[in-house]
This record gives C-alpha cells, sequence and structure tokens, in this order.
C-alpha cells in the first residue's frame, strides 16, 4: 500500500511516549526537536489531558530514526519534571517508553539495534537509566511492558537498588527528575479503548479482565502445584487491558493494547467489550483509536461489520473505511480523519491514487483530448475496463440486498469483492500506463555522445519499452478475467440489471482490444523479439477468448432482455 518511493527505503517507526498531555507549548518544543532531523516524517501526535501524556508517531530510516528519538528525549528530559507529574496512566519516566517498529524492509533486528544504540545514547550522555524491553529485553522477566513499569515512577527510588532492576544503560541512581526510560523493539500495536456509559474504574475493569489474555486471578487466590497464583485466562489473545476513568469525557473505559492484530484484530476486540459490558449491564458506547492504524485493519473491520448483517462486503475502500468508523463509533469522542489516522495514508496522502484517477470526469476527459500524448490509448482501455468490472460489481451488490435472496447474499458478496479487487487493479493501470510512457520519454533524452552513453541509452530505452508492454499486457489479463464476474452476474444477478452487465461486458472486449493495440505497437520497438513474439502471441489468445466470451455474455443479455 505504500508509495514507490517508500517501499525502496528501509523504514521504522518509532512511538515514543512523553509524560505531559496538558501543555502543548512542551509538546511542541518536542515535536519540533524531531521535525529538526532531516528524513523523519511526523506522523501522529495524540495528547490526553486526564493520562496527561502524549504518544506520538514518528517514521524514517533507521539512522535518522534514533537521531531524532534522542533529540526528543532529550528535550522532555528538559522540560518535564516528573516530581510534579500526576495522570491516569502507568509511568515511569519523562520519556515513559520509546518503541521501534519495523514497518518497510525492515526486520525486527534492525529494530533491536536501534534500541541498543538509543539506550547507551540515553544513558551515557542524558545519564537517565534505561530498560531494555519487548524484543530488546536483555532477560525475560523485562521483556513484558508492565513488568519493568511495576511500581511505576514512585517506586524506582526502591525498585532501581535491587541487583535484578539494575538499568540496562545509564546510573544505576534515581533521576528525580526525568526517572527512568524504556526502550525496546515491538511488533505493531494499536491502543484501542472502549468507551463505556459508566464512571466506574472497578466495573470497567472486569470487562478488562474478561477480554485480556492474562484475565483475572482466582477470586479465592487458589494456587497451582508451583505456588504461583490460578488465573483465569480472558477470551482475546495478544491483548492487554485495564479499566479506567477519562476525567476529560467524563466517562470509564477499557484501555487496550493489541499486541498483534493478525491474532485479534480490532473488531474482535471491540465486539468482546461489547458482549462483556452487556452480560454486566454495561454498554460500549464507542471507542477511540490512540495513535495511528494500519489500512488492513481498518478494512476488515468494515467487512466484518458488513458480513454481521450479511450485506456484501464487495464496496468501495472508503465505504469500507466509513463503516468500520460508525460500527465501532470511532468518531464518538473525536473527529476520526482516515487521513489523519491510517497509517498508509498518513505516510502517502490519502489519495493513493495518481494523477489520472485523482481528476474529476471532465477533467480528465480534457486532458486526454489535450496535445499531450499521454493518457493514451493504454490508460484509456484501462479505464475502460474498470468501468466494465464496475458495473458488474454494482449488480453484485444489488442482487446481494434483493428482497427474497436473502440466503444468496454471500454468493454475491463474493462476487462483489472480487469485482472491488480488479476495478482497484485497473485503476492502478491508468496511471501506471501514463508513467511507462514517460519512462520510455526518458530513456530517448540520455545522452548519447559516447560510445558507454550510447549502450546505456539503448538498454534503457529497452527496459522502459518492456515495462510498457507489461502494463496493458496486464491490462488485458484483469479485463479478460473480469468477463468471468461479469457472465456470472448475466446468469444469476438481479434480471432487472442484466442490460448493465451487457454493458460491462462491451467495455471488458473494447479494453482487452484496446490494450492489445498498445502491446503490439510497443512490441513493435523491441530488440528481444523472443520477448515480444511471447507477449504478442498471448495477446492474441486473449483476444480470442474475449470475443467468444463477449458473444456468450451477450447472447444470455439479449434472451432475458427479450
Amino acid at each position: 500500500m505504500l508509495s514507490n518511493f517508500y517501499m525502496m527505503k528501509k523504514l521504522i517507526e518509532c512511538v515514543p511516549n512523553f509524560s505531559e498531555g496538558k501543555d502543548m507549548g512542551i509538546i511542541k518544543q518536542i515535536t519540533d526537536a524531531i521535525e529538526s532531523v532531516e528524513g523523519i516524517k511526523l506522523l501522529d501526535v495524540d495528547t490526553g489531558k486526564a493520562t496527561n501524556r502524549t504518544v506520538v508517531t514518528i517514521v524514517g530510516e533507521p539512522e535518522a530514526v534514533v537521531e531524532a528519538a534522542y533529540r526528543a528525549i532529550k528535550k522532555a528530559a528538559e522540560l518535564i519534571d516528573m516530581r510534579k507529574h500526576t495522570g491516569e496512566h502507568p509511568r515511569m519516566g519523562a520519556t515513559d517508553v520509546c518503541p521501534f517498529i519495523p514497518i518497510a524492509n525492515s526486520t525486527m533486528e534492525d529494530c533491536i539495534e536501534c534500541a541498543k544504540k538509543l539506550a547507551k545514547r540515553v544513558g551515557d550522555e542524558l545519564k537517565i537509566p534505561v530498560y531494555l524491553y519487548e524484543s530488546a529485553a536483555t532477560k525475560p522477566e523485562r521483556k513484558n511492558l508492565a513488568n519493568v513499569r511495576a511500581g511505576e515512577y514512585e517506586g524506582i527510588e526502591q525498585k532501581i537498588k535491587l541487583p535484578e532492576w539494575k538499568p540496562d544503560f545509564g546510573p544505576e541512581l534515581f533521576n528525580a527528575k526525568s526517572g527512568n526510560t524504556i526502550i525496546g523493539a515491538r511488533d505493531f500495536l494499536v491502543a484501542f479503548n472502549a468507551n463505556l456509559n459508566t464512571t466506574s474504574v472497578r466495573r470497567a475493569n472486569s470487562i478488562a479482565f474478561d477480554i485480556r489474555e492474562n484475565g483475572r486471578v482466582d477470586p479465592e487466590g487458589k494456587k497451582d502445584a508451583d505456588g504461583n497464583v490460578l488465573r483465569t485466562p480472558g477470551v482475546c489473545k495478544s491483548v492487554k487491558a485495564i479499566g479506567w476513568y477519562i476525567e476529560e469525557y467524563g466517562i470509564a473505559q477499557v484501555s487496550m493494547n493489541l499486541t498483534n492484530i493478525n491474532i485479534t484484530p480490532v473488531h474482535i476486540a471491540f465486539d468482546a467489550c461489547v458482549k462483556s459490558a452487556y452480560e454486566r449491564g454495561m454498554r460500549v458506547t464507542g471507542s477511540e483509536l490512540v495513535g495511528l492504524i494500519p489500512l488492513q485493519s481498518m478494512l476488515d473491520a468494515g467487512k466484518y461489520f458488513l458480513a454481521k448483517q450479511n450485506r456484501s462486503i464487495g464496496v468501495s475502500e472508503d465505504e469500507l473505511i466509513k463503516i468500520a468508523i460508525k460500527s465501532m463509533g470511532l468518531d464518538e469522542l473525536n473527529t476520526f480523519d482516515p487521513g489523519e489516522k491510517i497509517i498508509e495514508y498518513k505516510l502517502t496522502g490519502k489519495e493513493k491514487s495518481g494523477k489520472l484517477i485523482s481528476m474529476n470526469l471532465k477533467a480528465f476527459a480534457n486532458e486526454t483530448a489535450s496535445e499531450s500524448p499521454a493518457p493514451g490509448g493504454g490508460s484509456i482501455s484501462a479505464y475502460v475496463g474498470a468501468l466494465g468490472i464496475s458495473l458488474a460489481t454494482m449488480v453484485a451488490n444489488l442482487s446481494a440486498a434483493k428482497k427474497g435472496w436473502e440466503e444468496k447474499w454471500k454468493e454475491f458478496s463474493d462476487h462483489a469483492e472480487k469485482g472491488q479487487q480488479l476495478k482497484d487493479a485497473l485503476l492502478k493501470l491508468v496511471d501506471e500506463d501514463t508513467y511507462a510512457f514517460n519512462q520510455i520519454m526518458h530513456a530517448f533524452a540520455l545522452p548519447k555522445n559516447t560510445d558507454a552513453e550510447k549502450a546505456m541509452r539503448k538498454q534503457a530505452i529497452q527496459d522502459a519499452t518492456k515495462y510498457a508492454i507489461e502494463i496493458p499486457f496486464k491490462a488485458m489479463q484483469l479485463s479478460l478475467e473480469s468477463m468471468h464476474t461479469i457472465k456470472a452476474m448475466a446468469q444469476i444477478g438481479n434480471p432487472n440489471s442484466v442490460s448493465d452487465a451487457g454493458v460491462g461486458v462491451l467495455c471488458a472486449r473494447a479494453a482487452v482490444l484496446g490494450a492489445f493495440l498498445n502491446v503490439k505497437i510497443n512490441a513493435s520497438g523491441l530488440t528481444d523479439k523472443a520477448f515480444a513474439g511471447n507477449k504478442i502471441k498471448e495477446g492474441e489468445n486473449m483476444v480470442s477468448e474475449a470475443e467468444i466470451m463477449e458473444k456468450e455474455i451477450l447472447e444470455i443479455v439479449h434472451s432475458k432482455i427479450n
């Protein structure tokens, strides 16, 4: 989902948590220190007055992220006095916790290295005691953040004297002003709170105990053979949770850390809270996301809640996100802006598509009709193909919602979901075909003064030409594939929309034949005749298959209309 620019880089996310959520002047100075580092992108600043805590999310390459985190920790140590700090959230220091997370082309080992570099520098230069946690932990008992933070700031002075709690870096002395800092490496974590219609922390905790993996201790204090108090596990694995009261909103919340959203996604954790609250006479009124969330998590949530309603999940990305927001009440306390809260959108901008697909219909037509050679037939073929499968997807969604066809909704939903995938892939090719053309123009513009330059230019032209063949060839494949969905909708879809399936197949055939023209014209200039010949042969086969399928589908359409 990330742009090519970002995907080429080794990217690491860092999420430092600062023990200040009220004084925006202090927070601004910390974020200014972060942004003073070249190559760093500040993704999110999430402040909480009741927790008196700010969660900052940054991303960049390893060296830049370590430098930005160091400057932020240094500035926080200058401005935040833990002797005066109060807040609902557990905390140990001015910079309480600072994890590194692999995002793109990076590994957990990269993040562990970042954590150790930062921890050493903070300990040596700032004289702040540092513990390493999660994947960077030096001892098993330090993996769990809760264990390291136990006792919080008020307990550090005595805890740091214990041999088993000697800091990993920095002085073995209590730093009264800055406290301790916990630095580590972990997988992506989603901080997610469920809002309750109660002010009772005890009742909020009862829900937290129901859902969190660690569950609750045996009420009678029963122990196992080793003397450990027995626990009843909660229903959600990879979830940590506590209950608290948020004075700012006048409600209690179940505050959760979802440490592996592949095991327990946000929508499952949310529904677990809903079920537990209902059974205890309470109600979940909405939720709150702290920090950022992956796009896929929002799409999965949208599909989950649509499926619970027996509605087609084959709707657009924007619609899935809207359903997820409304179903979980993510906008109850604050506006939920997908462009600000979804990590992929924040990195690359809400519009992940290129220039052409971002245009309105009139602007796109005007751009095509201008004197510029691009967009040309390749882009138009991909777009026509996208329109064709869009019509079939519409038929699938209408059929899934048709009265009396309730038992068939899942079948039509599957067709609609497939249609959305094909549509999105074809839309991407609209801009990519123009990009491919520009690559050829760029190659032809390369210098050719020396033999070496001539050879480099010739190779660049051939590489760009192959790329310019692959794009319309892919459009042919996708458009041909879309005909299977179009045919299914002509056969079994809502009969009132069968003409839409007919128009869809006409678009799909035009896309296949139109894209093939671009394959052939680009292949004519290729010196690799074997590559060109294979593409032409495969393209001719696809054209023949498309014409046969068009005839079959139109026969079905005409028979139903007549």
